[in-house]
Formats: structure tokens, C-alpha cells, sequence
């Protein structure tokens, strides 16, 4: 049982490497270091988990109005539609789409949804 193991965890690093070295995965990673860098995404974000966090707080006394939401959704639009983010948020997607692919290849050998319920407990 331990080689078998073994094999299986070597394989699962082997994968992790390979998805690590995707284009996909190559392409998040670099959109994701551009916003880091980037002032003025950092401040567009910082702005918008600022309002965002003021909103949840509203929520939470019950004093959230329409207007907070707008102003949420309108900083969230507009810090989207950065060109830096807007790259940023399509590499996600496709890392995203290709880690299902992934998870949909090895859900199918084994009969078990691997990402969403092989480490869960009591779902229905």
C-alpha cells in the first residue's frame, strides 16, 4: 500500500508541477504580480474593499441603503474595467477553466466530483 501510495503522491506532484508550468497557470501568475506592482490598481482596490467593508458593516446594523450598494457596484466596475485587472481577472478565468478540465479528468476516472466532494464530509 505504501508504494502505491508513494506513486500516487509522486503523480500528484508531477501534476502540480505541470499545471505550474501551463500557460494558463504562467499567465495568472504574471497578470496577478502586474496588479501587485501596479499603484494605481492597489489604490482602485483599496478603495473598493474599503467601500465594500463600509457596505458589510451597513449591512450588518441594518442602515445598508441602495445608494451604498451602487457606489460598491459602480467602484467594482470601475476597478474591473482597469486594464491590468481586466487581464488579471481573464487569466483567472482560464486557470480557472483549466483546473476543471483537470478536476473533470479525474472526477471521471474515479466516479467522485475530486474537487468538490472527495474531502467532504456528510453531503448530501
Amino acid at each position: 500500500m505504501s508504494v502505491e501510495t508513494a506513486t500516487l503522491e509522486d503523480l500528484g506532484r508531477e501534476l502540480g508541477e505541470r499545471i505550474a508550468e501551463s500557460p494558463e497557470h504562467k499567465a495568472f501568475q504574471e497578470a496577478s504580480e502586474a496588479v501587485e506592482n501596479d499603484a494605481e490598481t492597489q489604490e482602485a482596490i483599496q478603495e473598493f474593499e474599503e467601500l465594500r467593508h463600509e457596505f458589510m458593516m451597513k449591512q450588518e446594523a441594518g442602515t445598508a441603503d441602495r445608494q451604498s450598494m451602487r457606489e460598491v457596484q459602480a467602484a467594482q466596475r470601475e476597478l474591473h474595467s482597469m486594464p491590468l485587472m481586466e487581464e488579471y481577472l481573464d487569466a483567472k478565468e482560464e486557470l480557472q477553466d483549466k483546473l476543471e478540465t483537470v478536476n473533470q479528468a479525474i472526477s471521471d476516472e474515479i466516479a467522485v466530483d475530486f474537487g468538490g466532494e472527495a474531502g467532504g464530509c456528510c453531503q448530501d
